[in-house]
């Protein structure tokens, strides 16, 4: 295989990178799904993604029942987790380390911050593996943060033990829709040189000003500072989900903070 692709031609695969929830179904709305090689190629390169201490820290959880998918969607309000070709839940997962060392004759240490540090960073790094390989194939996908909305009820259903934390939900199929394409904000912002560098006011208007776009409707033009504030500013979304999440990592013992149970 050749892997010297042309700058050009590795921008291009890039561009063409799309969120898309809205999937090619068959006529009765149930998933197309990949075929075994395909699926196969896809999780065969998230376990090909880097990792921190060649430890693998990440899980998933490969969604494949009609009913757990039925479930995953009402609970993430993400209806395309059940028409998705192929769904997913990536997790953070400690527990398999630790079960490994006890398995050595080892006994494991306390770690709880490091866990949720490169545990995320591993589930990440996998499922983005996943997602691009996807892309390779003809798909696209979707991260899905809404397991946020019902954090605990689903680590329930999913029966995740102590160790293992649900990241994001990640759905893969043949786009059924027109996805425009989205800004980002300009590289200066994103990309700093020697040192970090916070962006001046000019700078910071700029970005808002490219990124508005981003939340554009059916005739009406986007603001983004709206978007922003809905999910980041004083009483909103997350501001409401992080108790939940706090609740989380001290039930799966992932949690390093004040009040550690």
């Amino acid at each position: 295989m050749n892997r010297d692709q042309t700058p050009a031609q590795v921008r291009a695969f890039f561009d063409g990178h799309r969120t898309v929830r809205q999937y090619l179904t068959q006529p009765d709305g149930s998933p197309i799904r990949m075929s075994p090689e395909e699926l196969d190629a896809v999780m065969h390169a998230a376990q090909r993604a880097p990792t921190d201490a060649t430890a693998q820290l990440y899980s998933f959880i490969h969604l494949a029942s009609p009913e757990i998918r039925a479930q995953m969607a009402h609970l993430t309000t993400n209806a395309h987790v059940a028409t998705a070709s192929e769904a997913f839940m990536v997790c953070a997962d400690t527990r398999r380390i630790k079960q490994l060392l006890e398995a050595a004759g080892h006994t494991a240490g306390t770690w709880p911050a490091i866990a949720v540090h490169f545990g995320l960073g591993d589930a990440v790094m996998a499922g983005t593996n996943l997602l691009t390989a996807a892309e390779m194939l003809g798909y696209q996908g979707c991260w899905i943060g809404g397991i946020m909305n019902n954090l605990i009820p689903i680590a329930e259903a999913l029966k995740l033990p102590a160790d293992v934390l649900p990241f994001a939900a990640l759905t893969l199929g043949r786009s059924a829709e027109n996805t425009p394409y989205r800004p980002r904000v300009p590289r200066p912002m994103v990309f700093h040189t020697d040192h970090y560098r916070d962006p001046t006011p000019a700078e910071l208007q700029e970005a808002l000003a490219v990124m508005n776009p981003i939340a554009d409707r059916p005739n009406k033009s986007g603001n983004w500072a709206n978007l922003l504030r809905a999910y980041f500013a004083q009483d909103g979304g997350m501001e409401h989900r992080e108790p939940h999440l706090v609740e989380l990592l001290k039930r799966q013992g992932m949690w390093a903070g004040e009040g550690k149970e």
